[in-house]
């Protein structure tokens, strides 16, 4: 019984740390998407302080949605395999 406990943790410890690097490529990656957005419309100093951490978190929302979108995906086509 030990064994399969041992099996479980890892197999949710590994899940976990895919989790967070694909969650933070696809930040990184919406992080460069948006460099080319022109924020300067909408924001009067864009290169100000409060520009930049709306870019941020423009970025950390846009890459957590992609991520999650991903990672869901990877599970349902992990599951597609079960009807078979």
């Amino acid at each position: 019984m030990g064994n399969s406990n041992e099996l479980a943790y890892s197999t949710i410890g590994t899940n976990g740390l895919i989790s967070m690097i694909v969650s933070l490529i696809c930040i990184a990656l919406a992080w460069w998407a948006l460099q080319g957005l022109k924020l300067d419309l909408w924001i009067r100093h864009a290169k100000s302080a409060q520009g930049r951490m709306l870019h941020l978190f423009l970025a950390i929302i846009l890459g957590h949605f992609v991520a999650k979108f991903l990672l869901e995906y990877i599970t349902w086509s992990q599951m597609l395999k079960l009807m078979f």
